[in-house]
């Protein structure tokens, strides 16, 4: 489970609103996200429609009981906002636990002990932390693996946030952890000259902490919080639903490069294994050259045999030398000419002017092959297929095609733990359609689509991606590419 914590001492910048909409988003992608209250004002359940007087049991309940009294299990706690998003709602009560504990050692690890027993059940949680510094963001903190803190573009936000960078390094280097910091410009307005000025120095001053996206000034934030709703419920189509979508791909595109391999270590070894089987391929037509048997390697091995680009100058000529030799080597008639050939004087090869240069000699000299026997025939099918025919193979084999009734999604991605399809045929909704994984890193889904055009893209671990193999895209409304299938019956 990765621990995403939304925290900033100043208070009006957006976070419990960020924290909401942050989880509610992450759930959206097929995740199973636990979105924690930290606040005692409790506005995440009232943002989210949870009645508070039905609120029995509290975050404080199971934070408090692990110092007394019987442990409290998270679950009892929970509230289920859609199929995978939990609430773990929080309560006026919840403020009385700083009082109470004062300066107990191990009271700020209470919520990463909570959640290091709840692991297994979530692949994201958020944590929405009051806007003080005191036991309650400390907790947060420290069970941290990333904080985020949004930035509203206003003058005091930037005055005071260096401030807050520096009060988070102090507080996880004591406590001995590193989360990755974010600063999420928030409530942007582009319309204002001060919002862009401070947008552009927020950018330049903290380069590298500060997020790809943003998210803009958008009413449905606050109309949404108003009806008990999420925006990817209320207003899954609007400005906020779609900054909120793209900070959390961003999120989890992240998280999920830092714990894949790189894209470059992949195909680096997809090379050494290329290289491995052409050099296997090479010894093992060197060896039987060896042992005197031409015959064989003209049928099939070393005529065939198209080195690598690496290989030093003499190895290209042993292709045309092997394969003049193999015709001289075939088993003559008591005649002088090949059993079931032509004589050699009807195969036609230009002759070397006996003043030729030894480069002359070392080059491979052409043969007619229209009047060899079958086997040279055989010879010649099995020569390596042309850049054009392997494209044109790939390409039925990965991308998208129609089979009948059914369209085939294909895909490779070696090292990936999961690949998803979303598309205007699910909602983009990536997790009600998942890839069957193949042999040698591939993954295949098939569906049955009516009549139409569609729109689509891949989720590669938490990644989006067009479909590198299919050449239709067209550009979306964040300046990416979606990959388009027409089905036609």
């Amino acid at each position: 489970m990765r621990t995403i914590t939304v925290a900033n001492q100043k208070g009006g910048c957006g976070k419990t609103t960020v924290a909401i909409n942050l989880a509610a988003s992450i759930a959206r992608e097929g995740r199973r996200v636990l979105l924690i209250d930290l606040d005692p004002q409790g506005h995440c359940a009232l943002g989210m429609a949870v009645p508070d007087e039905q609120i029995d049991l509290s975050i404080h309940d199971c934070l408090m009981t692990q110092l007394d009294g019987e442990p409290v299990e998270l679950s009892r706690i929970v509230w289920q906002i859609t199929p995978n998003l939990d609430l773990a709602p929080s309560h006026t009560t919840l403020a009385s636990l700083e009082p109470m504990l004062g300066t107990r050692e191990g009271g700020d690890l209470l919520l990463r002990n909570l959640l290091e027993a709840n692991g297994g059940r979530y692949d994201y949680c958020v944590v929405d932390c009051p806007p003080h510094l005191g036991l309650l963001m400390r907790n947060g903190l420290r069970a941290a693996d990333e904080v985020i803190i949004p930035v509203d573009t206003g003058y005091f936000s930037l005055h005071g946030l260096t401030q807050q960078l520096a009060t988070i390094e102090r507080l996880c280097e004591r406590g001995g952890t590193s989360p990755a910091v974010r600063v999420l410009p928030n409530q942007y307005d582009v319309r204002t000259k001060l919002a862009r000025e401070i947008l552009a120095e927020l950018r330049s001053r903290f380069r590298g902490v500060v997020t790809e996206c943003m998210v803009n000034f958008n009413t449905k934030l606050k109309e949404g919080a108003s009806f008990g709703q999420p925006i990817t419920e209320f207003a899954p189509t609007s400005m906020g639903a779609r900054d909120f979508q793209k900070l959390a791909r961003e999120i989890m595109a992240a998280t999920a490069a830092s714990e894949a391999p790189s894209v470059d270590l992949l195909e680096h070894v997809e090379r050494l294994a290329a290289d491995a089987e052409r050099l296997l391929a090479t010894t093992a037509t060197l060896v039987d050259n060896r042992n005197g048997t031409e015959g064989r390697m003209a049928r099939g091995s070393a005529a065939n045999f198209v080195p690598p680009a690496s290989t030093p100058g003499p190895v290209p000529r042993l292709r045309g030398d092997l394969a003049q030799r193999a015709v001289r080597t075939e088993p003559t008639s008591p005649g002088g000419s090949r059993a079931g050939s032509p004589a050699p004087a009807e195969i036609h090869r230009p002759a070397t002017p006996p003043a030729a240069t030894a480069a002359a000699v070392s080059r491979p000299q052409p043969v007619s092959l229209g009047n060899l026997a079958a086997p040279h025939k055989l010879a010649m099918a099995d020569q390596p297929a042309t850049p054009e025919e392997i494209d044109r193979k790939i390409e039925e084999i990965y991308g998208v095609r129609q089979q009948g009734e059914v369209v085939i999604f294909r895909t490779r991605n070696l090292g990936a733990a999961e690949v998803q399809l979303a598309g205007d045929f699910n909602d983009w909704m990536p997790h009600t359609t998942p890839f069957r994984r193949l042999d040698g890193g591939n993954f295949e889904t098939r569906l049955r689509l009516p009549k139409g055009r569609y729109r689509y893209r891949l989720v590669v671990d938490g990644r989006w991606s067009h479909d590198v193999h299919n050449p239709q895209v067209e550009t979306n409304e964040y300046g990416e590419l979606n990959s388009i299938v027409e089905i036609t019956t």
